[in-house]
Formats: structure tokens, sequence, C-alpha cells
């Protein structure tokens, strides 16, 4: 294939940077980026090795209005096409070689699984030697709980870890917080998630946004180990960040309380830090906005490699 037949099917462009903001209390930088007449957000993560991961977007906006996330706020616009979330990673990498990217996370604007065939196509870019270079069990997709899509999902056996964001395990508690959850009954997500990780030979993985007052008390660590009796489950937990104040965060108190009764039963939980608070880059904050932090210059601009072409 010539370079002339290959660039008539494949495209070069590259996201505009709108905006560019680095936390002044953990050095988390939110990316605000424009294509065609949407713009969306990315996260750049900054890891202890040192290294990077990338919190990527796979929607302008997003359709299903959790109560806590700004993101649902906005509103659903679009599906982001696979490579607008590969450019994503690629520009952190190319802005910040100093240290390599060695993971993403689709858990940044959009709900990937209403996205899936993009979602999967990116996550699979991402990985290629040829791609992204990100291990496969680095890349992390998200989901509140569609679940025709987790079942797909474990049918096509992936290799990219899969996490529910189960939030609470009451569907009535739940549904105030997630309304797709009257569509998804905890216990349907219970178990797609048990079949998926007895596939996979691998724990289960949910993560959970902890709300003062909502979604602490030892009900749902009870009702928790109820529903996964058997397996073993690691709990993703989340200090919640809603800047309407609707929802507050649990004081240290609360949240112990809350630690020790999942540990009682044997349940492994860890606690996620949810960084960039400042330049709203922390999660449930993406709202396709600028301002807080260090506004970040734009590095000298990389030339376009070209293809390789081969014969």
């Amino acid at each position: 294939m010539t370079t002339r037949s290959l660039l008539a099917v494949a495209g070069t462009a590259r996201l505009k940077v709108l905006d560019r903001r680095k936390s002044g209390v953990d050095g988390f930088v939110k990316y605000l980026f424009r294509s065609g007449d949407e713009t969306f957000e990315t996260v750049r993560i900054p890891l202890q090795m040192p290294r990077w991961s990338v919190c990527v977007s796979s929607q302008a906006g997003c359709a299903l209005g959790c109560a806590f996330c700004e993101t649902g706020r906005v509103g659903f616009t679009r599906n982001l096409e696979p490579w607008e979330m590969v450019e994503q990673v690629l520009t952190v990498r190319r802005e910040a070689p100093e240290r390599p990217v060695t993971g993403a996370v689709f858990q940044g604007q959009g709900e990937p699984f209403q996205n899936y065939d993009n979602v999967i196509r990116a996550a699979q870019v991402l990985q290629h030697p040829c791609g992204g270079r990100i291990r496969g069990q680095n890349i992390t997709i998200s989901t509140v709980g569609i679940l025709p899509m987790i079942e797909r999902y474990t049918a096509e056996g992936h290799v990219f870890r899969l996490i529910l964001s189960l939030t609470s395990a009451f569907d009535d508690r739940r549904v105030g917080l997630i309304p797709v959850g009257r569509r998804y009954m905890v216990a349907d997500l219970a178990a797609a998630m048990r079949r998926h990780a007895e596939k996979r030979g691998d724990r289960v993985h949910l993560a959970w946004v902890l709300m003062s007052g909502i979604n602490t008390g030892q009900d749902e660590a009870e009702e928790l180990a109820r529903l996964f009796r058997g397996a073993v489950l690691r709990l993703s937990v989340i200090d919640v960040n809603d800047p309407t104040g609707t929802f507050k965060r649990a004081d240290d108190t609360e949240r112990s309380a809350f630690f020790t009764a999942l540990a009682r039963r044997g349940i492994g939980f860890i606690r996620r830090y949810s960084g960039g608070a400042d330049i709203h880059a922390a999660c449930g904050m993406l709202a396709s906005r600028a301002g807080g932090g260090d506004a970040l210059n734009a590095p000298p601009p990389a030339p376009f490699p070209g293809p390789r072409v081969l014969g």
C-alpha cells in the first residue's frame, strides 16, 4: 500500500487542546479537548513508580443522569469515535514523555457500555504493541451496570478489567442515585459479575462512591456479603465529589465504621484517592469546563510522523 492510498482511508486528525490545568495539590492534570463541535475532558493521573495513567472519556456528556455526577448534569451529546479515545492517551504521552503511560481507565465522561463497540476498539488499539502498548490488564472499563453489555463482554472474553459501579446493594436506594437501576436490578448485576469473575478466574471488582448517611451503613456491608457469598470481592471505594453540596463526604469515623463492617464480613476493599479536586478533575466532576489550578502552556508541537509503509 502506498502512502497516498493509506492516507485516503486513514485520517491524521488530532484533538484540539482547549485548556490544560495542573492541580496545585497533587499534580493531576485535566485536559479540555475539542473534536468537531464537541468538548470533553481527560485526566492525567500521576502514579507512584513514576508513570502515568489516563482517565479516558468515552462520550461527550452522559445520558444516565447519576445524581452525584457532574457529567450527568451536562447531558448527552454524542458517542466518541475510537480514534478520539485513543488520541486522549496519545496526547498525554506526547506532552509528558518523562513518564511512560502504563494504564488507562474508561471512567471519564460517559457510560462506556453505551458506546460499546467503539470503546472495545479503542481499548484494543491501546493494548496493541503497534498502538498504545499498554498491558490489557492495565486497561479498565467501568460501567454503572448495562446488563446486556456486561453479558456480551463476558461472552467475548476480553482481557481488560471490568468494574461495576454499584454504589448501593439495595435497589430502592440505588435507583435514587443511579436511575438506570430501574431497568437492571442489583441481584441480576451481581449474578452477571459473578459469572464474569468465574469465567476469568478473577475476583469481582466493584466501585463504590461513598456518601455520608446514604451508603455507609452496616446494612450495605451485610447485603454485599449476601449477594457475593462464595466469591472473592474487591470494593474500590472513593469519596463523593459533589460541588452542589447535595451529597456529603463521610468523615473519618463514618468511613472507618464502614470499612470495619466490610472487613468483618471478609470483603476486600481499597480506598481510591480522588485527585485534582481543585481543577474539577476528581471522580464525578468532569463537566467540560476549565478552571482552577495552574494553566499549562502547550509544549512545542511534535510533527506528525506519518505512516510507515512497507513494500
